[in-house]
């Protein structure tokens, strides 16, 4: 894990690779929180036994907006971000499905910094993220997530 205290020493990282999250698991139980969380019931997620009879993939599969929202739980294992007053999720760019993620698959995430950018005092990175699916060629997604930190100095 990096830890990040300011914008210069963020912007050391500019074009690097900044680590790699743990894997973990998307289980049939997350995907059913996820599915009513968002009231997306759509079979081919929360349907096992119709995934397995009549799916592409004989299983189901997880959201990929569920995929998208482990972003934040997994950039906190890349990089430790301190002396801050806040942060704040300023967009989400380019993300392309690659691949389903099937239940009970494990995925990790990798990041480098695309851009960075000193706004009169908040610093917007740019952080290009590709999930990757244990044993799989292609990734779930890639893409670049944005992130405003406001800095205490």
């Amino acid at each position: 894990m990096i830890i990040i205290k300011n914008y210069e020493e963020f912007e050391s990282y500019l074009g690097k690779e900044l680590g790699t999250s743990g894997w973990h698991t998307i289980t049939q139980q997350q995907i059913n929180q996820f599915a009513e969380a968002t009231i997306d019931h759509q079979w081919i997620h929360t349907d096992v036994e119709r995934a397995q009879n009549e799916g592409p993939f004989k299983a189901t599969i997880a959201h990929g907006y569920l995929t998208v929202s482990l972003l934040p739980y997994f950039w906190h294992q890349i990089a430790d971000v301190q002396n801050l007053k806040m942060q704040i999720n300023y967009s989400i760019d380019s993300i392309k499905f690659a691949q389903p993620v099937i239940v009970d698959s494990r995925v990790r995430l990798h990041a480098t910094l695309e851009a960075i950018v000193n706004l009169r005092g908040i610093t917007k990175a740019t952080i290009g993220v590709t999930m990757e699916i244990e044993g799989q060629k292609k990734p779930a997604y890639t893409g670049a997530v944005v992130f405003l930190y406001h800095f205490n100095s």
